[in-house]
């Protein structure tokens, strides 16, 4: 468990403040979870979904 990642907890811990949250489906039909972040005046959208084999999520991060 100690090579888990977690991508929003890391980002809350340099500074990124969650404003909005919302869940969707891709294609395929798998939830995705979408987290607007702020910092100062810089904003992030981060997208997690869980992975289709094996234990984890993969993470996308695009700047607003």
């Amino acid at each position: 468990m100690a090579d888990e990642t977690k991508p929003l907890s890391d980002l809350v811990a340099q500074g990124w403040e969650v404003l909005n949250f919302s869940t969707s489906h891709d294609a395929s039909g798998l939830a995705i979870d979408n987290f607007l972040l702020r910092k100062q005046k810089m904003h992030r959208i981060l997208s997690l979904r869980a992975k289709m084999m094996g234990k984890g999520y993969v993470a996308t991060e695009r700047d607003v």
